[in-house]
């Protein structure tokens, strides 16, 4: 009998009473006062030799208290935002926040300059001391990023005049987004459905059914276009306007820093997948065949191969990914256990919820929360079992220094992603029909197309959407236009009908914390078929190297990473190309299978 996991997550765990919480109303109105403390000890903080490597430890400390208080209240916010867009308190929270985190970024710029301001030969001392050893790193990568920005002053106005600029943009394109409705007739009925639930229709066994909940969703983003091409215009022109005031020219510069990551480990990944597009071209050439097509329309990607679809109710879904990851280790099994039996997941399916999914942490309660909305198709567990990995990079984090747990986006996939392998991998090799395997496989390669192609699409579109912002705003038009061509250029010529409005409707291309919110997908998903292999090689012993590699996630590059634990130069197409024909393997299964008839 399977056990009843809950599908409504647990949030007063941390502030019982959701938005009107008097408990975070109490935290929020606390934050004031310890950043004005703070930013007065950096003010007055004086680092004249290595016997102030003690002062130095404290005011770290501090950072880091304020930092977790900050990071629980973010993580809430962001709870209270995705499970109910109507929830008008919460929006004003979030901006409220949103004023502090402007407040406590001068106290990073001071440390920062603090640290500029030391000659080599002192920092270095300082560095050797044992109050500060463990954070070599990032005091290092503190002290190099200060010096290619501006002053501490002008970085505090940036910083102050993002919450009524930058952010604000970013906030009212989740407001726009979440106001939309579309009509779309669901097994003869009418129905009135969230951009979240439209685009759940993407894998309806019906293909009227897929076309129509595209041709709403494309009619919505046409009538409101205006409004979307507003917005990332302003969003990229502040981040350019920032650029160049610090004399950045190359919009990649920042997100590769963010991600600690080499512009030729990022050109080697993108070679190497244009180099090996063609197996994934035919298998979508092949989809395409089984609906009557040539080409693959863009409402088609999702659809399902077979007429018997299986789907698994949510509490079947969290049993099974239990089931797979009890293989792997068994940390990641109770851990997600654990999740599942205490309410951190938010999988109902229900209106008024922010599409797509995400995991956030509440690092104050060493918790994390996951959020999607789940109608049982195995997309739906992949995703599941995406998110669950998140927390785990969180949790194997635990034992580390707060300061020491922040990882980029693109190493924070790779757990992700390792995770949805371990499930996808599993249920593949646990078919025992040819339809079953057919339809687990396609959903495996469904994912690489993702990574190889749609990702592809999006950084080309992002790339050549910031050189054409340099010189002014970019029509609603010429947006369509752009990502037209990036579609065709990443798909090739297995794609047939192409969704123009895919940049208004996708909100990675409006997240203003992380800009270029999509390489690092990728990165992490090749990254982690190679950590995959090593656990295939090893078994269950392999869970505490696993581990291990995550707690080093933030505190070197990625290349030092990838040398350091798994013996590989990822500067190399050879390591790049050795992911991918994993993957092409999966297409050979697939086509082989097809031609049996």
């Amino acid at each position: 009998m399977t056990t009843h996991y809950p599908e409504v997550w647990d949030l007063d765990v941390f502030f019982e009473g959701g938005s009107a919480s008097p408990a975070f109303r109490a935290h929020l109105d606390a934050l004031p006062n310890q950043i004005d403390t703070l930013a007065e000890t950096l003010q007055q903080l004086q680092l004249t030799s290595e016997n102030d490597a003690p002062t130095l430890r404290q005011v770290l400390e501090d950072i880091a208290h304020v930092s977790l208080q900050m990071r629980q209240a973010a993580g809430f916010i962001s709870c209270l935002t995705a499970q109910n867009t109507q929830d008008k308190e919460a929006l004003v929270l979030q901006g409220q926040l949103s004023s502090m985190r402007a407040t406590f970024a001068p106290v990073h710029l001071t440390l920062q300059q603090r640290l500029t301001e030391l000659d080599d030969a002192l920092f270095e001392s300082l560095l050797a001391q044992s109050p500060l050893a463990e954070f070599t790193f990032i005091l290092t990568e503190m002290r190099d990023t200060a010096k290619l920005e501006l002053s501490p002053k002008e970085e505090a106005l940036i910083s102050a005049l993002q919450v009524d600029g930058y952010e604000a943009w970013g906030q009212y394109y989740n407001l726009l987004i979440s106001d939309l409705k579309v009509e779309v007739e669901v097994d003869g009925q009418a129905q009135t459905l969230s951009i979240g639930q439209a685009n759940n229709l993407s894998s309806h066994p019906d293909v009227n059914v897929r076309k129509a909940a595209f041709e709403a969703l494309e009619q919505v983003f046409t009538e409101r276009e205006e409004f979307f091409a507003k917005v990332l215009n302003h969003l990229g022109g502040f981040r350019l306007a920032t650029y160049e005031k610090r004399g950045w020219d190359n919009v990649l510069d920042e997100p590769l820093r963010i991600n600690r990551m080499q512009q030729k480990t990022l050109d080697a990944m993108w070679q190497a997948i244009c180099n090996n597009k063609q197996p994934f071209i035919d298998f979508l050439q092949k989809k395409a065949k089984l609906f009557g097509t040539n080409k693959m329309d863009w409402y088609n990607f999702d659809a399902p191969i077979t007429e018997s679809v299986s789907t698994m109710p949510y509490s079947e879904g969290a049993q099974f990914i239990l089931t797979q990851f009890e293989k792997f280790g068994p940390e990641l099994a109770n851990f997600a256990r654990t999740a599942f039996e205490d309410g951190w997941i938010e999988a109902e399916n229900r209106d008024n919820k922010r599409p797509g999914g995400f995991c956030t942490g509440l690092p104050m309660s060493q918790q994390s929360r996951i959020f999607m909305t789940y109608s049982g198709t195995m997309s739906n567990i992949s995703t599941l079992a995406h998110e669950l990995g998140h927390a785990f990079h969180s949790y194997a984090l635990r034992p580390v220094h707060v300061l020491n747990r922040s990882y980029a986006m693109n190493v924070a996939e790779t757990a992700s992603t390792f995770a949805e392998m371990i499930v996808s991998d599993a249920a593949v090799q646990a078919a025992t029909t040819k339809v079953e395997k057919l339809n687990l496989l396609e959903d495996k390669i469904q994912r690489s197309v993702a990574f190889f192609m749609n990702i592809h699409a999006r950084f080309l579109f992002e790339t050549r959407f910031y050189e054409e912002r340099k010189a002014g705003i970019v029509s609603a038009k010429r947006l369509n236009e752009l990502m037209y061509e990036a579609q065709h250029e990443a798909f090739g010529e297995a794609l047939g009908e192409a969704h123009p409005h895919f940049w208004a409707s996708k909100m990675h291309f409006y997240i203003t914390g992380v800009p270029f919110y999509n390489f690092p997908y990728t990165f992490g998903y090749l990254f982690s078929l190679s950590i995959y292999a090593h656990a295939q090689q090893q078994g269950t012993s392999f869970e505490q190297k696993y581990m291990a590699l995550l707690r080093d996630t933030a505190v070197m590059t990625v290349e030092e990473l990838a040398m350091k634990h798994l013996g590989e130069d990822i500067t190399t197409l050879d390591f790049w190309e050795k992911g991918i024909a994993l993957c092409v393997a999966d297409v050979e299964a697939f086509i082989q299978l097809i031609q049996q008839g």
